[in-house]
């Protein structure tokens, strides 16, 4: 797959899951609804794995990195996330979400000394200004009570964690670990963690047998799941984690155009405003520094 169409299918794939998880809010607790979805994943990541030949045998470090990926990705972030959206809006949620741009810049910097270029936060200004514009009601109607405190605390935890996971991912990537199977264990880790917890708590682990459940389950799973963070983690090692995580910027924006259809959103110039000033950060992100120099150079301006 090329690198655009890779970076579509995450950015459509993230945009639809927030209906589906949606949909596993209720019964189940959301400890349970996590260990289902990435216990199921694992198994698809496996059965593709053995059916390409790739390798899965590989050295007690890269086990520690994959369990790392497992912690921080696939299983104590989405907690944090399903906990906040009990206190916060899905909207409030994506916005603090879109902050793992931010950080993946920070702590790609921290952890492996990158430059980042100047068109990257630029672009990053930009996609963060939209979503900022298109969520401003929500915002502004905020009030920093105990709840909504506990759910900005809840939310900015889940984005540091998966930020943190970017970070060992991309450290798997350096280290040779093809995607697919380092993921595969990424996520049997990760569920094996959530289900340790859900024993240590008392967390009963039901199921809901509707249909509503099983197929949102099945959704996540396939391609919210397997599907979409296959290809971000294989983005993430070609691209690296700052452009990638672009894609956490946009897909709040398929999400808003899902509540327009099924939540009967309304949209405003303001909001439309906020979209085109994410688009165009989305543009200067992916486009290469060299290339992006020659677009804004004046015609006929000599060259550095």
């Amino acid at each position: 797959m090329t690198n655009a169409l890779l970076y579509t299918v995450t950015v459509l794939i993230w945009g639809s899951t927030w209906l589906a998880i949606k949909m596993q809010l209720g019964g189940v607790h959301p400890a349970a609804s996590i260990i289902y979805r990435f216990s199921l994943a694992a198994v698809l990541m496996f059965a593709w794995v053995l059916s390409r030949g790739l390798p899965l045998r590989f050295k007690p470090k890269d086990h520690f990195f994959m369990a790392l990926v497992g912690a921080l990705m696939f299983s104590t972030n989405f907690l944090c996330f399903y906990m906040a959206s009990a206190y916060l809006t899905s909207g409030l949620v994506a916005v603090i979400f879109s902050m793992s741009l931010l950080l993946n810049i920070v702590n790609g910097m921290l952890f492996f000394r990158r430059k980042v270029a100047s068109s990257v936060l630029v672009g990053a200004a930009c996609g963060l200004a939209g979503i900022l514009l298109v969520f401003w009601p929500e915002l502004a109607r905020f009030n920093l009570d105990s709840n909504s405190g506990r759910g900005i605390a809840l939310s900015l935890m889940g984005t540091l964690l998966f930020s943190l996971g970017n970070m060992a991912s991309a450290r798997n990537s350096a280290a040779g670990l093809p995607t697919q199977s380092s993921t595969a264990y990424g996520m049997a880790y990760g569920a094996l963690l959530l289900t340790l917890f859900a024993l240590v708590q008392g967390v009963e682990l039901r199921f809901d047998f509707s249909p509503r459940y099983m197929g949102s389950l099945l959704y996540l799973a396939l391609f919210g799941s397997v599907v979409a963070f296959g290809s971000y983690l294989t983005l993430l090692g070609r691209i690296g984690a700052e452009r990638a995580a672009y894609a956490t910027v946009l897909f709040p924006m398929i999400a808003l155009g899902l509540s327009t259809v099924f939540e009967g959103f309304v949209w405003t110039p303001r909001a439309l405003l906020g979209v085109l000033l994410a688009l165009v950060g989305n543009a200067i992100v992916l486009t290469k520094p060299e290339k992006l120099g020659k677009l804004l150079r004046p015609r006929g301006a000599p060259q550095a």
